[in-house]
């Protein structure tokens, strides 16, 4: 009996998991960020494995990231500009904490 409620918890955990990659992801289609950016390759944009590297283990990435998502910014990635987007500051972090997990 443990062991199949072990194997039900650890199911619903890597269902649950899908599910909040594919929510980040439909809001990133959403706000129009896949314009600009893949998940895997450089676009308009560094895509968001890049990201995710350059980031690794900074403790601000977070705070700091969002905010450039909101305002937008320059000169980090090369000349293009990001232009200020459209999320609130939820959406942003939501979207930036989902960035920094892709490996």
């Amino acid at each position: 009996m443990k062991a199949l409620i072990s194997i039900m918890v650890g199911a619903s955990l890597l269902f649950s998991a899908s599910a909040f990659a594919a929510g980040e992801e439909d809001l990133a289609k959403a706000k129009n960020c896949m314009t600009c950016h893949k998940i895997d390759g450089k676009l308009i944009g560094p895509s968001y494995k890049d990201v995710a590297a350059k980031y690794a283990g900074q403790k601000d990435a977070v705070a700091s990231l969002s905010e450039k998502v909101m305002k937008g910014g320059s000169g980090v990635w090369g000349n293009v500009p990001m232009t200020p987007n459209n999320v609130t500051p939820e959406e942003a972090k939501q979207l930036v904490t989902w960035v920094l997990t892709l490996k």
